[in-house]
């Protein structure tokens, strides 16, 4: 295993570049967030995005942040199973899996928030992920990129809805991004957070790794959907999720993928505060690998 960061986390605190970043916070791999216009940020002085339109585009950026020292470890798209112009969603998540293929990564993060989720049926958003998750498998079988389905969103921590993707793909390219708060975030419970965690852990390709400090007596209750978030979202050693058992689970189950720091609790702190939360997040998790 090795340690990555989001490269969106990572500039929230205010470097210049995602360079001096990764110098500073002892890291070397970063999750690139892909947009749909083909830009992905660049590793020099302000992190200027870059277009990876072509073949040619791709070997630039893969050269530049090679000679930065930079691993690109995933690319994180923001995808919709259920967009408008279906047919042109996945076609840029095809040349987003061929991207990451050329680029080294270990994984593509897959989105499985959609347009009008909360109208749709488990059934009917398992359908719509499967049917669009199919398509771009076939289309890129002759690359070995596995796709990592985010538990994320109001819907997409739904254990009925993950379990429904994996079990009707039952391909060994498909599994998940785990997050590791986001079902923390979702309302369950601390315990049956474990319980998912070894359940889930022979499907996970690529995790997000980040933590929640509840309060004592909240933590084996069911809560709202988001409850009190932005007050108890921590860095890594402050949470109240045990991460070095869930590591453990993953080590267990053969994964050996990265562990990809998203602290959301970053927004409580000016940029120096912002730096020692994100040292104290890598010292972290480089100790559980």
């Amino acid at each position: 295993m090795f340690v990555s960061i989001r490269d969106d986390i990572l500039m929230s605190a205010g470097f210049s570049s995602m360079k001096e970043g990764l110098d500073a916070v002892g890291l070397n791999a970063v999750e690139v967030a892909f947009g749909r216009d083909f830009t992905a940020r660049g590793p020099g002085a302000d992190s200027t995005y870059v277009t990876l339109d072509s073949p040619g585009a791709v070997a630039m950026y893969d050269e530049r942040m090679d000679a930065a020292g930079i691993r690109v470890a995933a690319l994180m798209l923001g995808n919709n199973f259920n967009a408008p112009d279906l047919d042109t969603e996945l076609e840029w998540m095809t040349q987003a899996v061929r991207i990451a293929h050329r680029l080294g990564c270990v994984a593509v993060r897959i989105d499985s928030i959609m347009t009008g989720e909360r109208e749709l049926p488990v059934a009917e958003r398992v359908k719509r992920t499967v049917d669009g998750l199919r398509q771009v498998v076939n289309a890129t079988r002759d690359t070995p990129v596995p796709l990592g389905v985010e538990n994320h969103g109001s819907c997409g921590n739904d254990p009925a809805y993950l379990e429904g993707v994996l079990e009707a793909m039952g391909d060994p390219r498909v599994g998940l991004t785990l997050d590791t708060g986001n079902m923390y975030w979702w309302g369950m419970p601390l315990s049956e957070l474990y319980e998912r965690y070894r359940r889930f852990a022979p499907h996970v390709v690529h995790t997000h790794f980040k933590s929640i400090n509840f309060p004592e007596a909240d933590r084996e209750r069911r809560r709202e959907i988001g409850w009190k978030y932005g007050e108890y979202a921590s860095t890594l050693p402050d949470g109240d999720i045990e991460l070095a058992r869930m590591v453990g689970w993953l080590r267990e189950a053969g994964y050996d993928n990265d562990l990809c720091i998203e602290d959301e609790s970053l927004g409580r702190h000016d940029d120096a505060g912002k730096v020692r939360a994100l040292r104290r997040d890598a010292d972290y998790a480089l100790a559980l690998v």
